[in-house]
């Protein structure tokens, strides 16, 4: 009878357990379903683009993927668009225009995708657009702004960023607004003949020639000196002859890490010290710039243009910037402004297909070209009608000028989004 007793106990005892284990995976269960995404729709939005991961462009190819990527997870944690599951297919174009023009006729013409999105770099994106036209599709991108993109009558093309030409004329009225005895006397330009690059510099030129300002370099008037983009040992022998000229102000058409990279070493060669320095891009690329050019040491007062920092108070640019600390790590300070314009490209598609109710291309053109608002983490983002001479261009984006200051790159100009004023003259460090 005990031992009936001892048996029947052992099978109540372990009846009861097996059923605590499936009330907990059935718990969990649940748990892992409400923290998971609900589509109505399980087939995937596919959405293809070519990103430069490796070679030349790779440290922005890889930003504006990771931009890229966190907005495509946000979408999808919010339950997809219109109900589906967003896929990212990504090509490497390894920087190669041509390679990129046969990545966008890959993903359209034999992945078939739904939906595109621009690559890196106004080099890269006049190489994507013909094949994205004759196909039809809204070609959304965040850093083509180059004025050369906007000549060809692409009307399916829509850039969320700052027009690339606009890029320096904050540092140019930044400068012209020093009181008279301190304002710079000389400056010097040198830049790569990307059409990134020559664009800013020469309007920003032209402001500072125009108000008396010399040009000591190039000793041609009115011209910025260009180097061939991507040859480094062209420019290191510019940026040696201009720092022969200890012009007091250096405005450098740059366009990557090496190019920014190669024009320090030749300046701390020279132990040349300008008053104020400023690259096109290269010091908005966080600790990738800070270990090329030596450390942070070398980093204090450099200016940088752009459209966009961690701490605006823009549309979702808290989340983005959390989301990204999350996934990728470092700080605040240290994401590329890269990742940033390709998350506002995703914003925009969002927000038009939301106004549409589709994802048919035809219709998002439509939208898109409508002159409709939309709201970004870079800001607010319009695009005039095909037939403006500037179609396809933000025309509400604004250029900030930033500085690194004591190891942090802050917004310097306009005062009004100033975290700190600029450092005029720069520490001489080099």
């Amino acid at each position: 009878m005990l031992k009936w007793r001892l048996a029947r106990s052992r099978r109540v005892i372990s009846s009861m357990v097996g059923l605590i284990i499936v009330l907990i995976g059935m718990s969990a269960c649940a748990q892992d379903q409400s923290s998971s995404p609900t589509f109505t729709n399980p087939n995937p939005i596919t959405i293809g683009v070519s990103l430069p991961l490796t070679k030349d462009f790779a440290s922005d190819g890889q930003a504006t993927g990771q931009g890229y990527q966190l907005w495509a997870d946000m979408v999808n944690n919010a339950g997809g668009l219109l109900g589906r599951p967003v896929k990212l297919i990504v090509l490497d174009d390894k920087s190669d225009p041509d390679q990129t023009a046969k990545d966008y006729q890959t993903l359209i013409a034999q992945d078939h995708v739904d939906l595109v999105f621009g690559p890196f770099s106004s080099l890269l994106t006049k190489a994507a657009a013909p094949v994205v036209q004759r196909y039809g599709y809204a070609f959304l991108e965040g850093s083509g702004g180059a004025p050369s993109v906007f000549t060809h009558g692409w009307s399916n093309l829509f850039d969320v960023s700052l027009p690339v030409a606009n890029n320096l004329i904050t540092f140019a009225y930044y400068i012209l607004s020093l009181p008279p005895d301190q304002r710079p006397r000389t400056a010097a330009y040198l830049t790569s003949d990307d059409p990134f690059t020559f664009p800013q510099l020469d309007l920003a030129q032209k402001l500072l020639e125009n108000a008396g300002i010399q040009t000591v370099y190039p000793a041609k008037k009115g011209a910025s000196d260009q180097f061939p983009d991507g040859d480094l040992k062209a420019e290191a022998q510019d940026a040696d002859q201009l720092a022969l000229t200890h012009a007091d102000v250096v405005l450098l058409g740059t366009v990557s890490i090496p190019d920014t990279r190669t024009v320090f070493q030749e300046f701390k060669k020279a132990h040349y010290n300008p008053k104020a320095l400023i690259a096109t891009a290269g010091p908005d690329q966080g600790q990738d710039f800070v270990s090329a050019i030596g450390g942070m040491k070398y980093t204090e007062g450099v200016f940088v243009p752009n459209g966009w920092y961690p701490q605006a108070n823009n549309f979702q640019n808290a989340e983005m910037v959390k989301a990204y600390l999350a996934k990728y790590g470092g700080t605040a300070n240290q994401i590329n402004a890269d990742v940033a314009e390709a998350f506002s490209v995703g914003q925009v598609l969002q927000q038009a297909v939301a106004a549409t109710n589709s994802i048919n291309n035809a219709q998002l053109v439509a939208k898109l070209q409508s002159g409709i608002v939309f709201n970004t983490v870079q800001g607010t983002a319009q695009f005039d009608s095909p037939l403006a001479a500037d179609a396809g261009q933000n025309r509400q984006a604004i250029a900030y000028l930033f500085q690194w200051q004591n190891g942090q790159l802050l917004p310097v100009y306009p005062y009004s989004v100033a975290a700190q004023n600029p450092e005029y003259p720069r520490a001489k460090n080099f």
